[in-house]
């Protein structure tokens, strides 16, 4: 592994391998985890991994808080079952002691909310579990916000999205706005006042996809003081047939020049694994909003292929101390305020 990505913290905001637990017999979360992530975890040297809970359709709407707390029971189990290599961290100060310790810090996510609908007071309930970081939608609409795929809407957030917002800033959990559309986006960064998270999103005049953030939401994201984590997914970093590193590359050193050294870092979207276990032969190719989900970086199909990003920027040239920050010391240090 690259001495520089062996020595710093490596930190990234997005990685949907609790949906692959989740789908195990309980009796097994604790030592499929051990036996299939870890060693992947560690090949990448990631020292901090956000755990997203994600809500397949099969479970909406009735069974989504159900299918939700599964998961959430899962990540705790994971952790008490691995306790000499992973800690999940719930409360400010917990990530840094279990990096001195040698330990991976887990930290838990929504994504989307078809769990809340309009009970807001189910945010601080979720919080009591160890969630920190929230965002309101996926592709669609939901009763917080319209995703992405309905930026034709030109929709901004509901009445609960705006009081969700006050409401998740007084329980100190984290608003991501990756997967929001442009306009709810705007609505939130407006209301903001505490420093807002792109957990997996690139940059629109890179690639001119709906899932990206423009300049502007760049600019505005990072005088938050938050920070955009650039998605590793090959449809969102290039139009070209062979996507290669260097598209991400592009991508994250385009950030730094707009929003700033300070407000970059990884948000990976590995989802390889997860479309290999969970969509037969028969139903591919897979075309998400217009993309084929099968189509990914080479060698970034999983998390041992970390090291490959921190040598592309360091053969690009960029400076020592923002590699650092990239890789992993400014995600980290806003996920710090918060567990």
């Amino acid at each position: 592994m690259n001495a520089l990505h062996r020595e710093a913290i490596v930190a990234d905001a997005h990685n949907d391998l609790l949906m692959l637990v989740a789908r195990r017999p309980k009796a097994v979360w604790s030592s499929y985890f051990r036996e299939r992530w870890i060693p992947q975890l560690r090949a990448g040297g990631i020292d901090v991994q956000v755990l997203p809970v994600f809500i397949d359709d099969e479970f909406r709407p009735e069974g989504a808080m159900r299918e939700t707390l599964r998961m959430i029971e899962a990540a705790h189990r994971i952790a008490e079952g691995n306790a000499d290599e992973v800690v999940l961290c719930t409360a400010p100060g917990d990530i840094a002691a279990a990096n001195s310790a040698g330990k991976i810090a887990l930290v838990l996510a929504l994504e989307g909310c078809p769990q809340i609908d309009n009970d807001l007071e189910l945010f601080q309930t979720l919080q009591r579990l160890g969630v920190r970081m929230v965002s309101f939608t996926h592709f669609g609409r939901s009763s917080l916000a319209d995703g992405s795929g309905e930026d034709a809407t030109g929709g901004r957030l509901t009445h609960a999205g705006v009081e969700a917002v006050g409401l998740l800033e007084e329980l100190g959990v984290l608003i991501d706005v990756s997967h929001v559309g442009r306009t709810s986006v705007e609505h939130i960064l407006e209301l903001a006042r505490k420093p807002i998270v792109a957990s997996h999103s690139s940059a629109f005049a890179l690639r001119d996809h709906h899932r990206n953030l423009t300049d502007e939401q760049l600019r505005a994201i990072a005088a938050t003081g938050g920070v955009v984590c650039v998605n590793f997914f090959a449809g969102f970093l290039t139009t070209e047939e062979k996507p290669a590193i260097d598209h991400l590359a592009e991508h994250l050193e385009y950030v730094v020049d707009v929003a700033g050294a300070d407000h970059v870092g990884f948000g990976s979207d590995f989802v390889a694994e997860v479309f290999d276990e969970k969509i037969p032969a028969c139903d591919r190719p897979v075309i998400i909003q217009g993309l084929d989900a099968g189509v990914y970086v080479p060698g970034l199909e999983g998390p041992a292929g970390m090291p490959l990003v921190t040598e592309a920027l360091q053969r690009r040239g960029m400076p020592e101390t923002t590699l650092r920050n990239v890789i992993g010391g400014n995600l980290t240090a806003l996920l710090s305020t918060v567990a």
